[in-house]
């Protein structure tokens, strides 16, 4: 299913509990659009659902210390080389740990049946760590959300393929395809909808006819979709919106 289509299916709800095909909405698509932006923005804000670990790779330039990243990454946590002990080689001479490939020549290293097991594999992995610390695996660096920047504090010396640990928004496509999430996005731009409809109406809280007229409900629309909306960031503090921590990919 296409985005497009994905967000025509949340308009075509919002029109239906708005009473379309029964009385005429007076709203345009840009209002239903954008009350869906909103609707995906407020639940960015407010939800753990939307945001995914993910690790990308950046290639390093000689001399260049400032990298723009994509726009749905919002924090670098760490950044890993590939070597340890090579600062300028970009990965020759450097030491490679690949736990499953160390796995072949220690016998011991993952199995549980004899000595080591797992304990082993936590002590090298240690090992490991203290290692890139002293000899440059992993390296320093400050990260710009606003502006996207990743800035290395120490200037290449050589081209490398450098390792990434974000955190990123999922993209619309997934919120709107996940059973948790959609359903509050929808709720959400309905209410958004109903505050906007409401808005209008209240414009004109009466219309002049034969018989005194009629009265507009503008202020009631108002104030339900207020209600709504306070109940919505309700449940997703409560987590009812898929709020169950951090996805994880590789990509």
């Amino acid at each position: 299913m296409t985005l497009a289509t994905q967000k025509q299916e949340v308009y075509d709800y919002v029109n239906t509990f708005l009473g379309g095909g029964m009385i005429d909405v007076e709203l345009d698509p840009i209002h239903y659009q954008t009350a869906l932006t909103k609707a995906l923005t407020r639940f960015r804000q407010r939800s753990d659902n939307s945001v995914e670990e993910s690790y990308m790779f950046l290639t390093t330039v000689i001399d260049q210390n400032e990298y723009t990243l994509p726009n749905e990454v919002i924090e670098v946590r760490k950044l890993y080389r590939r070597s340890i002990g090579s600062r300028t080689g970009g990965g020759d001479g450097g030491s490679m740990f690949e736990p499953f490939n160390m796995a072949y020549t220690n016998t011991y290293l993952l199995s549980g049946s004899k000595l080591g097991g797992l304990a082993t594999y936590d002590m090298f992995a240690q090992h490991q760590e203290l290692v890139g610390r002293m000899f440059g695996s992993f390296i320093e660096f400050k990260w710009n959300s606003p502006t996207k920047k990743l800035t290395l504090l120490q200037r290449p010396r050589a081209e490398e393929e450098i390792l990434l640990y974000c955190y990123n928004y999922r993209p619309d496509s997934e919120l709107l395809s996940d059973y948790l999430a959609v359903q509050w996005i929808k709720d959400y731009t309905l209410a958004g909808c109903k505050y906007m409809l409401g808005e209008a109406r209240s414009k004109f809280a009466t219309i002049a006819g034969p018989q005194g007229g009629s009265t507009l409900n503008g202020d009631a629309l108002k104030a339900e979709a207020q209600a709504d909306m306070e109940k919505l960031d309700a449940e997703i503090s409560m987590a009812v919106a898929g709020g169950v921590g951090y996805g994880f990919t590789i990509g």
